[in-house]
Parts: structure tokens; C-alpha cells; sequence
């Protein structure tokens, strides 16, 4: 990991900066407004694969450590960064004989490499890093449904997206101002659609203009009377 990508959470007038939970990097770095929705109006609603996701954390969180040859295994590890005010739980953290730690974040659904997923394992990543003082260059995503855990190596590049995604989410807790939807093809396999309502966000514009020529006065000049 490099460390010239360290930075350190500003201060906001005289005040600790906000704590940002590593799930919520993963939620806006698929969409800002789920994240938005979530964090500023605790609007959250459920579909098959979230329920799914739901019931595979019940069976990977709950807090305790294992041993497996030469690994100890912990389940539900809060982790944190003061400096980049991070704050999470890690479903499950390797930790080798050899002094390797590796966190590995569990999801029910596919595998998506480069996504959103992997910001929030790098996030899990940074904060083992910062707890353990040794370095922590690769994380893992187990997916249930491709049955198979796939790693990631942490790389500057990545480290600066988490770092970047928490500073978005922080100023969206600081402005509290919901963003815009994104009305693509993430809406239409996103469980919050009914709440988000993008494609009628998408026309407000349109719909404000149609409104406005609605009740907008006749030109005198134009009364036939």
C-alpha cells in the first residue's frame, strides 16, 4: 500500500470530522443516491438479494475466532482509521502464522471485479493496516454465489478510490444534500427504486415546463374579445 495516498480526515470548524462506515463507501461507490438514502433519510427497503445478503451475514457475524492450521479466523471484527475517520465490522479476518492479515468481506451475489465491493474490502484493508501497524496489501470477496473467494490487491490506485469515496460520503453526511439519481441500469435492479422514483427525478425539468405552459396566462393580444 502506498502510503503517499495517506490522507487525513479535515476537521470541520473546530469539530471531530464525521465518521464514515465502511458499507456506505460500497453503497456510493454504486450509487450516490442509495448512499444518500440511506444515511440521510434511513430509507431502505428489501428485495430478494438483499434479503439473501442479509441471511448470509447472520451466519458470518457473529463475533468470535477460530483456529485452522496455522490461521485464527475472527468473525465480526470492528475495525477503524482515526486518521481517515473510518469506522466498520470485517465479516471475517485471516490472520497467518506469518503475520499476514486478511480481510475477507462476504456477498451473496456475483462478483463484479473492480467494483464496489472491492472499495469496501480495501477500505476493511486500510483500517487492519492502521490497527495492526504491518502492512495489509491484499483483501478478499467471497461470493455465495459464485462460491469461490476472489483477491484483491490493494494498490495505490484503489486506495485513493476509497479515500476519495470517503470524503464524498463524509461531505454528503456534512451538506446533508441528496444526489441526484443516476437513472441507468443500476435503478432497475436496485431494491430502493420506489423510494429513489429516478425516472420521474430524471424529468423534472420536462414535467416543471409542461406545468408552467399549463398555467401560464393567454397573451392578450391573442383574447378574441
Amino acid at each position: 500500500m502506498n502510503d503517499t495516498a495517506t490522507a487525513t480526515a479535515p476537521a470541520r470548524a473546530g469539530r471531530e470530522p464525521a465518521q464514515v462506515t465502511l458499507s456506505s463507501l460500497e453503497h456510493y461507490a454504486y450509487c450516490a443516491r442509495q448512499c444518500g438514502l440511506i444515511l440521510l433519510e434511513d430509507a431502505f427497503a428489501d428485495d430478494a438479494a438483499t434479503v439473501r445478503g442479509t441471511l448470509l451475514h447472520q451466519r458470518v457475524d457473529t463475533p468470535g475466532n477460530r483456529g485452522r492450521g496455522g490461521v485464527r479466523v475472527v468473525h465480526a471484527l470492528p475495525v477503524w482509521h482515526d486518521g481517515h475517520g473510518l469506522t466498520g465490522t470485517c465479516d471475517t479476518v485471516e490472520i497467518h502464522a506469518d503475520g499476514t492479515v486478511l480481510p475477507v468481506e462476504h456477498k451473496s451475489g456475483r462478483y463484479h471485479p473492480g467494483g464496489p465491493a472491492d472499495v469496501q474490502a480495501a477500505g476493511q484493508a486500510i483500517c487492519l493496516q492502521e490497527m495492526f501497524q504491518r502492512p495489509v496489501p491484499r483483501a478478499a470477496v467471497y461470493s455465495s454465489a459464485d462460491r469461490r473467494r476472489h483477491l484483491i490487491d490493494v494498490t495505490p490506485e484503489l486506495h485513493a478510490r476509497v479515500l476519495a469515496a470517503t470524503h464524498a460520503v463524509r461531505e454528503l453526511l456534512d451538506t446533508s444534500t441528496l444526489p441526484a439519481p443516476a437513472t441507468d441500469a443500476r435503478c432497475r435492479r436496485c431494491s430502493m427504486a420506489t423510494d429513489c422514483m429516478p425516472r420521474v427525478l430524471a424529468r423534472a425539468d420536462r414535467y416543471g415546463k409542461a406545468l408552467d405552459s399549463l398555467f401560464t396566462p393567454d397573451d392578450p393580444e391573442d383574447d378574441p374579445s
